[in-house]
């Protein structure tokens, strides 16, 4: 394992970043199986950083930094994203079982075509507004995150753990895109919501 919080190009405590997520305020069934994570990997103590049911996510797609992206051009992509997300129709996917990665445990999405259909539509929407749309087209795994790597060291307690776990994976209803304003200050992705686009 490697520790996660370590500070990426760009980033500084202060920073704010525009990005488009998922989030999971409202839904039980994925807040019970982060619990049953966050339960499971306690005994690991401070080796991982557990998320609490309000900072869960899906990352999607960013924008820019705020003071970097003009803030005209981030409200035309939010109009542009409700255009395009009205001919989106709403969906359910289950999230898990868990993966392991060298900087967290991830719980996939299942099926994932619908989420990266959200994503090319995001994606979309920045390109009606900007000459070249952030971050890469490919490299992409509809995720969420129950905990990432709070330093550098073995991988097998945390795969022990995992390989005994014999959770129901979560079942969510994506209804909508957010647009927030994130920082990872405390070591933790927390943020405020900018916008929240509903699908159609």
């Amino acid at each position: 394992m490697r520790n996660h919080w370590w500070w990426r190009p760009g980033w500084s405590v202060g920073r704010r970043f525009y990005t488009w997520h998922l989030t999971f305020g409202e839904q039980t069934d994925v807040h019970r199986l982060a619990a049953e994570y966050r339960a499971a990997l306690a005994p690991l103590g401070d080796a991982l950083t557990p998320i609490p049911d309000q900072w869960l996510h899906m990352t999607m797609q960013g924008i820019g930094f705020v003071g970097g992206a003009n803030e005209k051009d981030v409200d035309a992509i939010v109009e542009a994203a409700r255009t395009r997300l009205a001919a989106v129709s709403a969906f359910d996917i289950e999230i898990g079982p868990a993966a392991l990665d060298p900087e967290a445990i991830l719980l996939h999405a299942h099926p994932d075509d619908p989420v990266r259909g959200v994503r090319d539509t995001l994606r979309a929407a920045i390109g009606d507004v900007l000459d070249e749309v952030p971050e890469k087209a490919d490299g992409f795994t509809p995720h969420v995150s129950v905990a990432y790597s709070a330093g550098d060291g073995p991988a097998a307690p945390v795969a022990q753990v995992l390989d005994g776990l014999d959770l129901v994976p979560a079942r969510a209803r994506i209804s909508s895109a957010e647009l927030i304003v994130l920082h990872r200050d405390n070591e933790m992705y927390e943020w405020e919501t900018y916008a929240a686009v509903p699908l159609g």
